[in-house]
């Protein structure tokens, strides 16, 4: 073989280290500058189509700072929460912390988010500031899980936090377009903590009972058919950073309902860049704190607040930027 290709090969190889034992994973977490470790699942392998992206990222920004790993989820403990999942999952650690998770071998938002991490963390380094340390949804909702059944060893959520909750919905228009990690990460960059959350397909007796006090409007068919036509993505959120309670501040970063009315009036919203039209419009919010609580006693009956939760206050909208149930705020 060509000693210049056997060269390349070489390189290929190494792009990615291999992360088969703790010790490894540890030596990973200490490295410096941004690690994107690809999850993966031995039955179906590393993903492939990202090799290509990798390596054309580490010739654009150099090899000091950036490094790609691949870690099969069955070999290491710490991974344990990530077995059987058949959708690729790439962390992103900085200083040991894990900063970013993209579901999906989604290149686009794999390269935006490995140049915003790498810049964030970039500005660490120089300038001594802090790293926005995350938690993957899918590790909290087991650790929750897990922290409920060793304080009680019963098989309910509480909320120990003096936070109030709302609930979110990623619809399933926005699910079947492969959004639900890139909506994620904005939720969880716009300041939002992610309590639980969990993706399945509502059946038509929730959503009936969901829209309850709607029925008898004239699109409650169509919205309760199209919120039974795929899997959604439920979460549960509170808030710790701003002002605004999180109910307020749930709908304020939806945006208006229709996604055209959310394009004129706030384009940065998550219904102006992922709605198309009514119904869908990508994500749900319940209307104010009572709602939440009936929304969330609804789709996670196991889920029992903390006495100590305030009552998030009545947050009434204005009815011109909600008009598909008759002004009635029914998209949610």
């Amino acid at each position: 073989m060509n000693p210049q290709a056997m060269g390349s090969k070489k390189k290929e190889i190494a792009l990615q280290v291999n992360i088969s034992t703790q010790e490894l994973w540890e030596e990973m977490l200490s490295s410096k500058g941004l690690t994107v470790v690809d999850v993966y699942q031995g039955w179906c392998g590393p993903c492939k189509p990202v090799v290509s992206l990798f390596q054309k990222m580490r010739m654009e920004v150099g090899l000091d700072l950036l490094h790609f790993a691949l870690a099969e989820a069955d070999c290491l403990d710490v991974l344990e929460k990530y077995r059987g999942r058949c959708e690729p999952t790439f962390l992103f650690y900085a200083g040991g912390k894990l900063v970013a998770v993209v579901r999906g071998a989604n290149a686009p938002l794999l390269q935006k988010t490995i140049l915003d991490q790498l810049e964030a963390e970039r500005k660490v380094l120089a300038e001594g500031g802090e790293r926005k340390v995350i938690k993957d949804e899918v590790l909290s909702e087991e650790d929750e899980r897990f922290s409920r059944e060793k304080d009680d060893g019963e098989d309910e959520d509480v909320v120990s936090s003096e936070k109030a909750c709302t609930l979110a919905i990623i619809k399933p228009d926005a699910v079947v377009h492969g959004k639900t990690s890139e909506i994620i990460m904005k939720i969880q960059e716009a300041g939002f903590d992610i309590l639980t959350s969990e993706e399945r397909t509502m059946t038509e007796a929730e959503m009936r009972l969901f829209y309850q006090h709607r029925a008898g409007k004239e699109a409650f068919e169509k919205l309760v058919h199209h919120m039974c036509s795929g899997p959604s993505h439920l979460l549960i959120l509170t808030r710790t950073e701003g002002t605004e309670d999180v109910v307020t501040a749930w709908r304020n970063f939806m945006g208006p309902c229709d996604p055209d009315v959310a394009r004129r009036e706030q384009p940065d919203s998550l219904r102006a860049q992922y709605g198309t039209e009514m119904p869908f419009n990508a994500v749900h919010g319940s209307r104010d704190g009572e709602d939440a609580r009936r929304e969330l006693a609804l789709l996670f009956p196991g889920f029992k607040f903390s006495d100590q939760v305030p009552e998030a206050p009545l947050v009434l909208l204005p009815e011109t930027s909600c008009d598909y149930f008759h002004h009635t705020d029914a998209s949610n």
